[in-house]
């Protein structure tokens, strides 16, 4: 692969990290965004090749500067991995509208913002590649995380019209979609709402005990994530959604099955109302 500038959210931990950690060692120039000095520190020990900005994604007037700045100091991005987020769990009847404004700050409308802030380079450049990280909670549902599903099921038809707005361009979108993997999502960098109602106990109480004794143990690599990615940058053909994990395959695949099942059983009502 020909050196590729990129430029990657949340690169301090998890998928982000793992992205900028493979980039740098094959080459690549990386700029990873962080929240706080502290983290830009950190990231730029652990990843000395490797240049960090300061930048929340919820700071939405201030990402056109920021990336503005970024590709007069470094050069044009060639590769925007839009990774920064976070999980929220929590019974939708016992969460509040404030929790899913933020959920959807973070992951809806600030990868959106820096996508954004991006588009126009792209496109005057007519070349790019934009890997929007969704998740397999972007094409399936489970009780408990109806605001991170909603989010990343947003994210998901956004970049689906994306990539057909920006392909006469030459800019490539994929969405990318993981399904679990041995980072932090399920453990510090989850919030979750707190328990209010009895009646939902013997539905979620198991599925939030499962995923907290699983935090960590996952079958999915970041690291093999990560070459996934590079190998995705390269390839001439890329998809508008790439599943990562055995996990999100099946769970995926059985979604998109009863989903066929759904739809011929409802077949007859369905074109019925054509008049």
């Amino acid at each position: 692969m020909s050196q590729k500038t990129f430029f990657i959210t949340g690169a301090n931990s998890g998928f982000g990290f793992a992205i900028a950690a493979a980039a740098s060692h094959q080459g690549h120039r990386v700029i990873g965004t962080v929240r706080s000095e502290q983290s830009r520190a950190a990231f730029e020990e652990r990843l000395p090749t490797a240049r960090s900005v300061l930048c929340d994604v919820t700071e939405f007037d201030r990402i056109a500067d920021v990336v503005r700045q970024v590709e007069e100091e470094h050069g044009p991005v060639d590769v925007l991995i839009n990774n920064a987020g976070y999980g929220h769990e929590g019974i939708l009847e016992e969460s509040s509208i404030e929790e899913m404004r933020r959920q959807f700050d973070v992951n809806v409308f600030g990868a959106v913002a820096v996508a954004k802030a991006f588009l126009p380079r792209f496109r005057e450049r007519r070349r790019g590649f934009i890997v929007n990280v969704t998740s397999m909670g972007g094409m399936i549902t489970m009780p408990g995380i109806a605001y991170y599903c909603g989010s990343k099921f947003a994210l998901q038809g956004i970049s689906e019209v994306m990539r057909a707005e920006m392909a006469p361009f030459g800019v490539r979108v994929t969405a990318l979609c993981p399904g679990s993997f041995r980072t932090d999502w399920a453990g510090r960098s989850m919030i979750r709402t707190e328990r209010s109602i009895a009646d939902y106990d013997t539905l979620f109480d198991p599925i939030r005990q499962a995923r907290q004794s699983k935090s960590g143990k996952q079958l999915g690599d970041p690291d093999k994530l990560a070459a996934a990615v590079l190998g995705l940058i390269e390839s001439d053909a890329p998809p508008p959604q790439l599943l990562l994990g055995s996990d999100a395959l099946e769970l995926v695949s059985d979604r998109i099955e009863h989903l066929k099942q759904e739809i011929e059983a409802w077949k007859s009502v369905t074109v019925s109302t054509d008049g």
